[in-house]
């Protein structure tokens, strides 16, 4: 597929190799440096068209669709090519990529951020005819990241995500006394935009039915190392469903207890405590079960340390 970005209006037909792919990806792919925040409006205001209809991001398309997509310029910043990314390889076959992300790196370009994981590692492979993210961290987040080198692996993955056959795991610190060895927690929680057009999630009755499972690792005096598996992949669900509860994690610049982010980054930890620690999966083309892991960063085991070693 040749690069879209700034051609005029084009008619392009979807073949065996886009059949599933949802729509707002596949304008992604083909249209190469052009803001996610454009795509997404040009998705809004119908200038692109699935057989002459407007569909929302979410439409998956099949072969033989015909999708319009309208002229687009990039801006110079976008135009320039994402450096390569090197990160640490947890697993890796023909069909999938597991990455250890570190915190501080977005998983995409977009509101602000010229790149990401994904375009750094397609930088630094340009040889992979596909690559997609098949699930995402936040930006603070650290730890396991899944990616599809084949359509066909990235459609089954999205299918396991959906029907909770991924066992994802995270560990994070949080503020209080956490008494429950095991609690599960199910909450719906509902997107919002600010008053300044920042995206932020709250519990809401309306919202999205969303499940979390808690349990205990380790009280650690005023603060509580928690194992957090998602039963649900909503934006923010984590981090959302402890600040609910009255236990934020520690260094949440959006949900936490922001008296004591500044505490404890002048202990060392400057950064968010939430770790994609653990994945499991069954492989989309042999079925075999896949168990992965992570470590705690560094800078999270040596908090962790100094904190038993001195909690106050």
């Amino acid at each position: 597929m040749k690069d879209l970005s700034n051609a005029p209006a084009v008619a392009v037909e979807i073949d065996a190799g886009s059949d599933g792919q949802r729509v707002d990806n596949f304008l992604l792919r083909v249209c190469k440096g052009v803001p996610r925040s454009h795509i997404y409006r040009i998705l809004r205001t119908g200038e692109v068209r699935v057989n002459s209809r407007r569909v929302g991001a979410t439409y998956r398309l099949q072969p033989g669709d015909r999708v319009r997509i309208p002229p687009i310029r990039t801006g110079a910043t976008s135009r320039r090519g994402a450096p390569p990314a090197e990160l640490p390889i947890v697993f890796e076959d023909d069909s999938l990529l597991v990455v250890d992300k570190p915190s501080g790196i977005a998983v995409h370009g977009g509101s602000g951020i010229s790149f990401g994981v994904i375009e750094g590692l397609r930088a630094a492979r340009p040889q992979l005819r596909f690559l997609e993210l098949a699930h995402r961290l936040d930006r603070e987040t650290s730890g396991l990241l899944m990616l599809a080198k084949r359509r066909a692996a990235l459609t089954a993955l999205h299918a396991a995500l959906r029907e909770g056959r991924v066992r994802k795991s995270y560990l994070a610190l949080v503020k209080g006394r956490w008494r429950d060895e095991k609690r599960s927690v199910n909450l719906p929680l509902r997107k919002f935009l600010t008053r300044s057009g920042e995206r932020r999630v709250s519990v809401d009755r309306a919202g999205r039915e969303a499940t979390t499972v808690f349990r205990l690792a380790k009280g650690l005096g005023g603060y509580s190392l928690l194992s957090a598996e998602l039963l649900t992949g909503r934006t923010h669900q984590i981090r959302v469903h402890l600040a609910h509860l009255g236990f934020p994690i520690l260094g949440d610049d959006k949900y936490g207890d922001f008296e004591l982010n500044r505490a404890v980054a002048k202990r060392g930890l400057k950064r968010m405590f939430l770790h994609a620690a653990e994945l499991g999966f069954e492989h989309p083309d042999t079925g075999a079960e896949v168990r992965l892991s992570s470590p705690l960063p560094p800078e999270l085991h040596a908090f962790v340390g100094a904190v038993a070693a001195d909690p106050q």
